[in-house]
């Protein structure tokens, strides 16, 4: 019995114009990051360049890497989608160690915003207090875009497990 796997290009396709934004918020952070350094120079916006900096690096690897990925991904899964001991040991498993990280990533994203904070309400270096805005916003994106994955990601786990139930009828 077929049934119907567009959830699975969907899911994919999510993610890959997910990986755009990513890039995009990369991109713009990177070169916030350069302008601070090299054209506005103030210990403010020297600091906030710091995390713009490393986090955008972050977000331009994953988002790139998500974005060639997705296209491949599409293609493998729904190559196994009828073929339930493969579905069952490999993409499942895969969704499960995913939505694990999730919870990691907002665990790091909420340490990273209430140290933001902490850096902007109670230090008074202009150079701190630009880190404290620069973590504050970087992880308040990340913790954003992650939200949407991870209902995503869930939504997708939930769609193989209905599938598996489906196929095993």
């Amino acid at each position: 019995m077929k049934t119907d796997i567009s959830f699975i290009a969907r899911y994919f396709k999510a993610e890959l114009l997910e990986s755009l934004v990513f890039i995009a918020i990369g991109i713009i952070t990177f070169s916030i990051a350069l302008a601070a350094w090299f054209k506005f120079k103030t210990p403010f916006l020297s600091g906030l360049a710091w995390p713009f900096l490393l986090i955008a690096f972050i977000q331009l690897t994953v988002g790139l890497s998500v974005y060639f990925r997705s296209p491949k991904d599409i293609i493998r899964v729904e190559e196994i989608a009828f073929n339930s001991p493969e579905l069952s040991q490999q993409e499942i498993p895969r969704m499960e160690t995913v939505m694990k990280n999730f919870v990691i990533y907002r665990y790091v994203e909420i340490s990273l915003l209430v140290i933001g904070i902490g850096l902007l309400v109670f230090l008074s270096s202009a150079f701190a207090r630009g880190i404290g805005l620069g973590l504050l916003i970087q992880a308040a994106l990340m913790l954003g875009a992650d939200y949407f994955a991870e209902k995503r990601g869930s939504e997708y786990q939930a769609d193989l497990i209905s599938h598996m139930d489906k196929m095993k009828n």
